[in-house]
């Protein structure tokens, strides 16, 4: 892996639009405007502008998915397959990620002003969906001047919107990576978020999300991303990693942190309070339980379609287990779409997407130099 000396310090972008009187519509029926989307871009955007890739982050990513923040000097969180010579060779590729609306980032979220108001919008910012960010992302495409992206990748949340581009502009997409991701939440997925979403809201702090004056609901949003974290790793890799492990060598046999496990859950939990909003984490993972692409939803214009797709899952993914990407494997079938389908070995659990890089490299480099042929 290239140390951090030599990457490249990539500054963050920001595209806004939607400016009155017009403004995004959403899902919801409800509108707003103006739309600021924070993007990063890596790589050159060849003449025929026919070599884009769109990369979609996860819940709680952002713009910077590779080289260096110019801030703080902290690699993007996929850099290991973004870079010249990586699965995505921004030598070849012009690759594009935005932090979507709903976020924290750069982008238009709960915390950003309130035209209206010039106060942060907290609660009054209105319910967004994966396809509110799609559509967002439509717009910065259209801006950078793409009438149709190479690829779109993305794991967890970002292979819904990479789901969600699909099938909204299946004229506009020619290849798709879902990675470790699914057409809808199950029952057990949207209870893990309400009960990362309770955890938020009860603790007093949050003031009903209008707390930016005061402070974050740090004990809250630190529960909730503590939470977060247990369903993100496996049984085997907490064994691997921390097993009975102490802190120190004696139990204090009082409420602290003895085991390295609750250490680490609690250093997870409070360091994410430094980086994120308590209330754009409550609307996105409200965003991802609304989402729905299942049965009649997924790509319904057309009976076939021409894009071509690489799913892959891991085997000890229980947040977003195999069996969801086989739902898309097969809902692909019966759009005759050209399909690959991994399910890989791996002991890291959802976390898997953002750690197997040598794995997802070889799959996405030979699937993307196919892409285009017939």
């Amino acid at each position: 892996m290239l140390k951090k000396e030599s990457l490249e310090i990539v500054e963050t972008r920001y595209f806004t639009f939607a400016e009155p009187p017009h403004p995004l519509k959403l899902q919801s029926g409800r509108s707003i405007g103006p739309v600021t989307l924070a993007y990063e871009t890596y790589g050159r955007l060849n003449a025929e502008k026919t070599n884009a890739i769109l990369v979609c982050h996860a819940l709680s990513g952002d713009a910077h998915a590779a080289g260096l923040s110019p801030d703080d000097r902290t690699p993007g969180w996929w850099d290991g397959l973004i870079g010249p010579g990586r699965a995505l060779d921004t030598n070849r590729y012009f690759v594009i990620c935005s932090n979507v609306i709903g976020g924290c980032k750069g982008s238009t979220g709960p915390s950003s002003p309130n035209p209206e108001t010039g106060r942060p919008y907290a609660l009054d910012f209105p319910m967004i969906t994966i396809a509110d960010m799609v559509e967002a992302q439509r717009h910065l495409i259209d801006h950078l001047g793409i009438d149709k992206l190479f690829c779109v990748i993305g794991g967890s949340m970002g292979g819904m919107q990479t789901l969600q581009w699909a099938s909204a502009y299946p004229d506009r997409v020619l290849s798709a990576i879902p990675i470790a991701t699914a057409l809808k939440h199950s029952p057990q997925q949207i209870a893990f978020n309400e009960v990362i979403r309770q955890a938020i809201m009860a603790d007093p702090a949050w003031r009903k999300g209008s707390y930016y004056d005061a402070g974050q609901p740090e004990n809250g949003l630190a529960l909730a991303r503590m939470i977060g974290h247990i369903t993100f790793m496996s049984d085997q890799s907490m064994e691997e990693k921390f097993s009975r492990r102490l802190k120190k060598e004696n139990l204090s046999f009082q409420f602290t942190d003895d085991f390295e496990v609750e250490g680490y859950l609690r250093y997870r939990g409070y360091n994410f309070v430094k980086r994120f909003d308590a209330n754009s984490y409550l609307y996105i993972t409200k965003a991802l339980d609304y989402f729905d692409l299942s049965g009649l939803h997924f790509i319904p214009a057309v009976k076939s379609t021409s894009i071509r797709f690489l799913v892959i899952s891991f085997k000890s993914d229980w947040l977003y287990p195999s069996y969801q990407s086989q739902e898309i494997v097969r809902a692909l079938k019966r759009k005759h779409a050209y399909t690959t389908y991994f399910d890989l070995v791996s002991t890291y659990g959802h976390d898997a997407f953002l750690i197997e890089i040598e794995d997802e490299t070889r799959l996405i480099r030979n699937f993307l130099a196919n892409v285009g042929q017939s």
